[in-house]
C-alpha cells in the first residue's frame, strides 16, 4: 500500500466514492487490491532469520551439577556449567574443553570448514586467533561427530558466536531494489504531473464558469489517466512469472522484488565449502615409493580412473598395498541409496581412502571380513594417527594412518617395487618434500604404514612406510563454466570462505575464479582500515579464514563502492551478509535453516550455475520491465495529453474516467502483459551488467515514450474534434475516441 502509485488511485477512489460515482470506484478499488494482493501473496512468508538461530539450540543437554550428571533444557544452561559431550550431540552453548578424547566437531555452519575439527585442551598460541583455528572450544550451535569430551560453559545466548550472528542479523537493514527505486521514482514524477495538470485543468474551467463539480470530475479523470493502472499488477504479473520460470532452473525467490536484482547483479560473493565446491573429500594423488598417481572422479560416486604422466594406469602393486592398508584403518563405510547416489557414513577423510580404493577395485567389507580386526590404538590429537591391528593368516599385522611427519618418525623402512629397504636420511627428506609439494598443491595429507608380525605393544615401532595419500574436497564440475559465463557478462566473482588459505587459493585457481591472484585471510583483512579495503577491494578475489563479521564488511565495502552484491552461502556464519546483500542466496540441499530464512533466493540443487542461470532470467526480466513500461507510459502520456489538449481547447471530455480505466486495462495492460513474457535476447549474457543507478529511463526509453504518447494524443484529439464538427453527439464521439 506503500506504493506511491497505489495511493494515487486510493485518493481517486475515495473521491469517486464521495461524489457517487460507483462504477469509477467499484473499477479502482478491484485494480488496487488486485495488485496489492498478488503482492501480498507472493511474500506471505515473513523473515523468519531470528526465530531458525534460536531453534538452532539443542532442546536438552547433559551437565554436571552437584556431582550428578544430569539432563536439562538447553535454555537453562548457564555460563559455569560443565557440559558432557559425546557423537551426535548438538552443542548448546559455547564452551571451554577441559577434557576431550578423539573429540572432533562438525563446524562448517559456523566457519565454513570442510571436516570436522579436532578438539584438544591445550591453550590456544595466540589470543587472537579465527573461529576455525580455536581448537580448545566448543561453540553452540555446532555439532560433535566423533569422540566424547567435558567443556565449561562461557557464554550462552546472544553471547555465543552464533548469537553474535543473529545480533547481526536484527541490525542489518535490506535496502530497496534497483526496480522498486525506479518505480517510486516514476510514481513521484506521475503523481506531481498529475497534480499539476489537473490544477491547470480546473483553474481553467473554473475560468471558463464551468461547476466545480464537472471540473472535480475532470480532475479524477485525469488523475486516473496519468497512473498506469496496470503497472503494479504487471510488474508483480512478470515477477511471478518470472519466479515460475527460475524454479524451472533451480532458483527458488523467496521475496519477490529480488527478482529484477539479479539482472543488474555486478559482484558475487561466493562461499566455497558445498557451494564451489562438493563438501566431499576426495583423494587426488596417491604417492608411493615408484611413481605419484593421480586420481579422477569426485565426490563419494566410487567412479573414476588412475593416471600417471597424463595416461591411464592400473592400479599397481604398491598402490594396492596403500590402499588396502588405509581401508582397513578405517571405520568409515559406503551406502548406495534407493536412488542410486552414493553417501558416505563416518568420517569424511577416510570415507575419501575408502572411495579411492574402491576406484582401484578394492571392496572395503570384502577387506574387513578378509582381514579381520583384532585390536586398535584409537586417534588422538595428540598422538595425530590411528593404528589397527588384523589377522592376515596366521600372521597379525598392523596398520597405520596419520599426519606425514608422525608416521614418518615410527618407520625404519619403505615399500619398494624391489621389497621392503631401509629409510636412509635423504629418504625421509625426499619424502618431507613430496609431502609439502601436496600440500602447497592445498592437498590434505596422510601416510600410511604398516608392520608385519606386529604386537599390540610394537605396533608403532620399525614399520614400513607404504606412501601418501593427498585429498581435497573437490570444486565441482560445472563451477568453472558457470564462471567463465560471469566474467563473459562482465560478472565478478569473489570466494569468501572461512577455510585455509592454501586450500581456497587452490581451488579458486583450478575453477579460474582468480584473475590477479590477490588473495588474503581474515587476520589481514582485520588489519585494513576502511580506506584501505576500498582501495584494494576490486583486486581481492579469494578472502579465506574470515568470520561472519569480515564477511558483512566485504558486502559493504562492495556495495560502498556502487556494486550490485550477490552474496551466496550454506551456514549460520552467511546469514548477516546473506542479508546485508542485495541478492542473498541460499544453498536449499546443505543450507542452514538460518541461511535460508536470511536470503532472498535458494538453490534447489546447491549448484553454482543455477546462480548465472538465475541471472540471466533477471536480466530478461528487466528488459521486459523497462518494453512494458515503455509501452504503458506512452499510452498515459498520450491519454493526459488527450484530455488536457480537449479542455485546454475548451472541448467537452473526451474520456470518462470508467473509459479510462478500461483503455488503461484492456488496451494497454494486456499487451503490457504479453511483452512481460517476452522469451530473454541470445546475447543477454554477453552484456556489461546494466548500471543500478542509471534507471529505466534513459534518453532513448523516453524519447521514445514521448513520441508515442505525443502521436496518440494528436491522433485522437484530432478524431475527436472531427466527430463532434462532423455531427455526432459527444457520446458518440467520446466512444469512437
Amino acid at each position: 500500500f506503500k506504493n506511491v502509485l497505489i495511493l494515487i488511485l486510493l485518493v481517486a477512489t475515495a473521491v469517486s466514492a464521495f461524489l457517487g460515482h460507483g462504477v469509477e470506484t467499484i473499477a479502482i478499488a478491484v485494480i488496487v487490491l488486485f495488485a496489492v494482493v498478488l503482492g501480498f501473496i507472493q511474500e506471505f512468508r515473513a523473515e523468519r532469520a531470528i526465530e531458525a538461530l534460536r531453534e538452532m539450540a539443542a532442546p536438552t543437554v547433559l551437565v554436571i551439577r552437584d556431582g550428578q550428571e544430569v539432563d536439562i533444557a538447553a535454555r537453562d544452561v548457564v555460563p559455569g556449567d560443565v557440559m558432557v559431550l559425546q557423537a551426535g550431540d548438538k552443542v548448546a552453548a559455547d564452551a571451554r574443553l577441559v577434557n576431550s578424547v578423539n573429540l572432533q566437531v562438525e563446524e562448517a555452519a559456523l566457519t565454513g570448514e570442510s571436516v570436522p575439527v579436532q578438539k584438544e585442551t591445550e591453550p590456544l598460541a595466540q589470543d587472537d586467533l579465527e573461529l576455525g583455528d580455536r581448537n580448545n572450544m566448543v561453540f553452540g550451535g555446532t555439532i560433535v561427530t566423533y569422540g566424547r569430551g567435558r567443556g565449561v560453559v562461557v557464554a550462552t545466548g546472544m553471547k555465543t558466536e552464533v548469537g553474535r550472528i543473529a545480533e547481526m542479523l536484527q541490525t542489518v537493514e535490506t535496502g530497496r531494489t534497483p526496480l522498486q527505486g525506479n518505480l517510486d521514482r516514476v510514481g513521484h514524477v506521475l503523481a506531481r504531473a498529475a497534480l499539476g495538470v489537473v490544477a491547470i485543468v480546473v483553474v481553467a474551467g473554473l475560468f471558463r464558469d464551468e461547476p466545480l463539480l464537472e471540473m472535480l470530475l475532470f480532475g479524477i479523470a485525469l488523475a486516473v489517466a496519468a497512473v498506469p493502472e496496470a503497472l503494479p499488477a504487471v510488474v508483480t504479473i512478470s515477477r511471478a512469472i518470472g519466479v515460475q520460470r527460475m524454479v524451472k532452473r533451480n532458483a527458488l525467490i523467496r521475496r519477490l522484488p529480488a527478482v529484477e536484482t539479479l539482472g543488474s547483479t555486478s559482484v558475487i560473493c561466493s562461499d566455497k565449502t558445498g557451494t564451489l565446491t562438493r563438501d566431499e573429500m576426495t583423494v587426488r594423488r596417491l604417492r608411493t615409493h615408484d611413481r605419484a598417481v593421480e586420481i579422477s572422479g569426485s565426490g563419494y560416486e566410487p567412479t573414476g580412473e588412475l593416471a600417471w604422466k597424463g595416461s591411464k594406469v592400473e592400479a599397481s602393486a604398491l598402490e594396492k598395498d596403500l590402499l588396502t592398508a588405509g581401508v582397513l584403518v578405517s571405520d568409515a563405510h559406503l551406502v548406495q541409496t534407493e536412488d542410486g547416489s552414493w553417501q558416505l557414513k563416518g568420517d569424511p577423510t577416510e570415507g575419501a581412502i575408502v572411495v579411492a580404493a574402491a576406484k582401484a577395485g578394492l571392496n572395503k567389507a570384502e577387506l574387513d571380513d578378509e582381514f579381520p580386526r583384532i585390536e586398535e590404538i584409537p586417534f588422538t590429537s595428540e598422538s595425530k594417527r590411528m593404528t589397527t591391528l588384523h589377522a592376515v593368516g596366521d600372521d597379525q599385522v598392523a596398520y597405520a594412518k596419520g599426519a606425514p611427519e608422525v608416521i614418518l618418525a615410527s618407520c625404519s623402512r619403505q615399500l619398494t617395487s624391489e621389497g621392503e629397504v631401509l629409510l636412509d636420511p635423504s629418504d625421509r627428506s625426499a619424502i618431507l618434500e613430496d609431502v609439502r609439494e601436496m600440500a602447497e598443491d592445498a592437498l590434505r595429507v596422510l601416510a600410511i604404514a604398516r608392520k608385519e608380525s606386529a604386537t599390540l605393544e610394537d605396533a608403532e615401532r620399525d614399520m614400513t612406510l607404504l606412501g601418501l595419500a593427498g585429498m581435497i574436497d573437490p570444486p565441482r564440475a560445472e563451477a568453472q563454466a558457470a564462471i567463465d559465463q560471469c566474467h563473459r557478462a562482465g560478472i565478478r566473482v569473489t570466494m569468501i570462505t572461512g577455510d585455509h588459505p592454501l586450500t581456497a587459493r587452490a581451488i579458486a585457481r583450478e575453477i579460474g575464479l582468480i584473475q590477479t591472484g590477490r588473495a588474503v585471510t581474515g587476520a589481514e583483512l582485520e588489519a585494513m582500515s576502511d580506506e584501505s579495503l576500498a582501495s584494494d577491494i576490486e583486486e581481492i578475489e579469494v578472502y579465506a579464514r574470515v568470520s561472519p563479521a569480515h564477511k558483512l564488511r566485504v558486502v559493504t565495502a562492495l556495495q560502498d563502492r556502487g556494486h550490485v552484491v550477490a552474496m551466496t552461502g550454506d551456514g549460520v556464519n552467511d546469514a548477516p551478509a546473506l542479508k546485508k546483500a542485495d541478492i542473498g542466496v541460499a544453498m536449499g540441499i546443505t543450507g542452514t535453516d538460518v541461511s535460508k530464512e536470511a536470503s532472498a533466493m535458494t538453490l534447489l540443487d546447491d549448484n553454482f550455475a543455477s546462480i548465472v542461470a538465475a541471472v540471466e532470467e533477471g536480466r530478461g526480466i528487466f528488459e521486459n520491465v523497462k518494453k512494458y513500461l515503455m509501452y504503458l507510459l506512452s499510452a498515459n502520456i498520450g491519454e493526459v495529453g488527450l484530455v488536457a489538449g480537449a479542455t485546454l481547447a475548451g472541448l467537452p471530455l473526451p474520456l470518462t474516467a470508467v473509459q479510462i480505466l478500461y483503455v488503461n486495462l484492456a488496451t494497454d495492460g494486456l499487451p503490457a502483459l504479453a511483452l512481460s513474457v517476452d522469451p530473454p535476447e541470445d546475447d543477454l549474457m554477453d552484456r556489461a551488467p546494466r548500471d543500478a543507478r542509471s534507471g529505466v529511463f534513459t534518453r532513448s526509453v523516453v524519447t521514445l515514450m514521448l513520441v508515442g504518447g505525443l502521436w496518440s494524443m494528436a491522433a485522437n484529439l484530432a478524431l475527436f474534434i472531427w466527430a463532434l464538427q462532423s455531427g455526432r453527439t459527444v457520446t458518440q464521439a467520446m466512444t469512437m475516441t
